[in-house]
């Protein structure tokens, strides 16, 4: 999930830079949304101790 936050984030910033307002409002809300859910994703897996490495 944060990759794809990543991709969105790079495509808002190259139509950002090529004047497609839009297209850029739309990309970064899209990383936005992903982002946040990486991160309430990957603080439920800690809590819940899934993101425990065991031996």
């Amino acid at each position: 999930m944060l990759s794809w936050a990543l991709l969105f984030f790079i495509i808002a910033i190259v139509a950002a830079v090529l004047g497609f307002g839009g297209i850029a409002g739309a990309a970064s809300w899209i990383a936005q949304v992903l982002f946040f859910g990486f991160l309430i994703l990957a603080v439920i897996a800690l809590i819940t101790g899934r993101g425990r490495l065991t031996t």
